[in-house]
C-alpha cells in the first residue's frame, strides 16, 4: 500500500460547529468544538481524494487504521505551555529583532531602550509570548559569533525576563542555555536542530519547549534555488523523522511546536502550497506555528516591495491560516493584526 497523509478540510466554526459537533456530524480539531471539520482528504505521492469523516469505516483495513490514529492526533487536546492557550487559537507570538539588519525592521529596535519598550507594547496589545533574536536569518544573510549574538539580546533579556514571556530565537546550544539561565520559557530553532550538534542535549537537560522548523539549506543560500518532489509531503516526512529522532534520544514531552518555514529555502509556489495544505500538518500531533508576517510571498503577489506595506497580506493570510487551525502566528505587527482576528471573529461566531 503505498504511504498516505491525512489532511483535515471543510472546517466550520462558531456556534455552527459546535451543533455539529454536538450531532456528531463533524469532529473537533484539536478537542476544540469552536472550529471542526466533516471532510479528510487522503493523499499520497501520486494521488488524491476526499472522504467524509462517516464513510471512513469503508476503507480498506490497513488504510482505515492509518487514518483513525491520524485522527486520534488531530482530535485530541493539545496541553497549554509557555504562555499558550491552544483552546483559544490562535496566539500571537510577537516578533523582537535586536538585529541592525533583519529583512523587516533591521535596526529599528536593537537598542536596550527601544527593545524594552517595544517587547512591552507588543505584549500590551495581547502577544502571547515575544520571539527575541539577536542574529538576522533574512534570505543571504551571514551567521555570527556567539558572543555577538549574546550581546545583542543579553540586556533586554535580562530587564524583561521577569515581566514578560520569552521565546529565544537562535540555532545556537550556547545562547540556548544562557538564554534558559535567564528565564527564556522557549527555545525557536529556525535550523530545525540541524545547525548546532549540541542543541538536542540542551534541549533534553532542561525540557524545555521547543520550535522546530523546517528550513531548506542556511539563511545564506536557502534561496538558491530550493527544489522538492512534494514540498508538503517532503516537509510532513521531515517532521515526522525529527520527531521519532528526538524520542529515541530521550526527549519525551510534547511541548514541541512544528513550523514549516515559509520563506526558508522556498520558492512563491512552495510557500503557497504549503499554507494552503497546512492543515496536514495536524495529524502529527503538535502545535503549528506560521510565521507569515511581512514575508516576501505577500511582496510577490501583491507588488509591495515595503516591508511595512505589507499588513494587508499579513492580515489576509492570518486569517486563512486561523481557519486552517493554526494555533501560533509569528507577527510583527500585533495590534493591527490582533485587531483583525478580533473583528473576524465576531463575524463568524
Amino acid at each position: 500500500m503505498p504511504r498516505y497523509y491525512t489532511r483535515v478540510c471543510n472546517f466550520y466554526y462558531g456556534k455552527i460547529s459546535k451543533n455539529l459537533v454536538e450531532d456528531k456530524r463533524s469532529l473537533p480539531l484539536n478537542g476544540n468544538k469552536d472550529i471542526s471539520f466533516d471532510t479528510i482528504e487522503l493523499i499520497s505521492r501520486n494521488s488524491k481524494k476526499k472522504i467524509k469523516i462517516n464513510k471512513i469505516n469503508n476503507l480498506p483495513k490497513l488504510l482505515k487504521k492509518q487514518v483513525i490514529l491520524d485522527l486520534k492526533n488531530i482530535t485530541s487536546k493539545k496541553k497549554n505551555f509557555a504562555n499558550l492557550n491552544f483552546s483559544k487559537p490562535p496566539n500571537i507570538m510577537g516578533v523582537l529583532n535586536l538585529t541592525p539588519d533583519s529583512f523587516s525592521d533591521g535596526g529599528k529596535f536593537n537598542s536596550k531602550i527601544k527593545g524594552i519598550k517595544q517587547a512591552a507594547v507588543m505584549f500590551k496589545s495581547g502577544a502571547n509570548i515575544i520571539d527575541i533574536g539577536g542574529e538576522s536569518t533574512r534570505p543571504g544573510s551571514r551567521e555570527i559569533n556567539v558572543e555577538l549574538e549574546w550581546r545583542r539580546i543579553n540586556k533586554v533579556l535580562k530587564s524583561i525576563n521577569k515581566k514578560i514571556p520569552i521565546s529565544l530565537d537562535t540555532r545556537k546550544s550556547e545562547i540556548m542555555e544562557k538564554g534558559i539561565k535567564h528565564g527564556v520559557r522557549m527555545i525557536n530553532d529556525v535550523s530545525g536542530l540541524n545547525y548546532d550538534i549540541e542543541t538536542k542535549n540542551i534541549l533534553k537537560k532542561y525540557k524545555i519547549p521547543f520550535v522546530i522548523q523546517h528550513c531548506q539549506g542556511t539563511p545564506e543560500n536557502m534561496q538558491n534555488n530550493p527544489t522538492y518532489k512534494n514540498e508538503v509531503l517532503d516537509i510532513y516526512d521531515f517532521f515526522e523523522k525529527k520527531i521519532k529522532f528526538l524520542r529515541s534520544i530521550g526527549i519525551k514531552h510534547n511541548n514541541i511546536i512544528i513550523d514549516p518555514g515559509i520563506g526558508f529555502g522556498k520558492n512563491l509556489k512552495h510557500n503557497m502550497n504549503l499554507i494552503t495544505n497546512i492543515s496536514i500538518f495536524h495529524s502529527l500531533g503538535f502545535p503549528i506555528l506560521v510565521g507569515n508576517s511581512r514575508k516576501r510571498f505577500i511582496k510577490e503577489l501583491s507588488g509591495k516591495n515595503d516591508t511595512k506595506l505589507r499588513i494587508g497580506g499579513t492580515v489576509a493570510s492570518t486569517l486563512y491560516l486561523m481557519m486552517q487551525g493554526v494555533q501560533i502566528l509569528r507577527i510583527h505587527d500585533v495590534n493591527e493584526i490582533l485587531q483583525g482576528i478580533k473583528i473576524f471573529k465576531q463575524l463568524i461566531k
